[in-house]
């Protein structure tokens, strides 16, 4: 069986205008009542072959949305004020979102575990927001997200094939 990282990597390119084309179709027909728990089942069954700790490319490639609660949870972890930590590892983005102020994400080691795991972002612990019926409340993240995480490409290629 094929490597689900390196199968993104080798059919991505061929296969992404056609996903695209089927989350935009999604987002604008009537979405199916079904399509969240479907999600939910391809997102465990998909998640039982990914190993994120291989891939990271969300810690790579993508600034996480840093919220409140967020700051004072790593701060406190850190032992900074929030003041200290907003100025040294936060930023605003341009749609107004705070989210850390560099890419690769600075926790993020060399063997891709991350030194801030068990107080990490809302966001971090959410992503790839395709479980928990939230996959139809996040079809445009999923757009977006199908070119860095191998994990949203095969949960929509199971999809479509439903």
């Amino acid at each position: 069986m094929e490597d689900p990282i390196q199968a993104w990597k080798n059919k991505k390119s061929e296969t992404l205008h056609a996903q695209k084309k089927f989350l935009t179709n999604l987002r604008k027909n009537k979405i199916s009542k079904n399509l969240d728990s479907e999600a939910d089942r391809a997102h465990d069954q998909v998640f039982a072959k990914v190993d994120c700790l291989k891939c990271a490319n969300c810690c790579t490639s993508i600034p996480p949305i840093v919220n409140k609660t967020d700051t004072r949870r790593i701060a406190k972890h850190l032992g900074m004020k929030v003041s200290e930590f907003q100025q040294e590892y936060l930023v605003q983005d341009e749609d107004g979102d705070t989210v850390m102020n560099v890419s690769p994400c600075r926790f993020l080691e060399a063997d891709n575990t991350c030194t801030i795991y068990e107080v990490r972002p809302k966001a971090c612990r959410a992503y790839p927001h395709t479980n928990r019926h939230e996959f139809s409340k996040n079809i445009n993240l999923h757009i977006q997200n199908l070119n860095y995480c191998p994990a949203v490409f095969h949960i929509v290629e199971q999809l479509r094939s439903v």
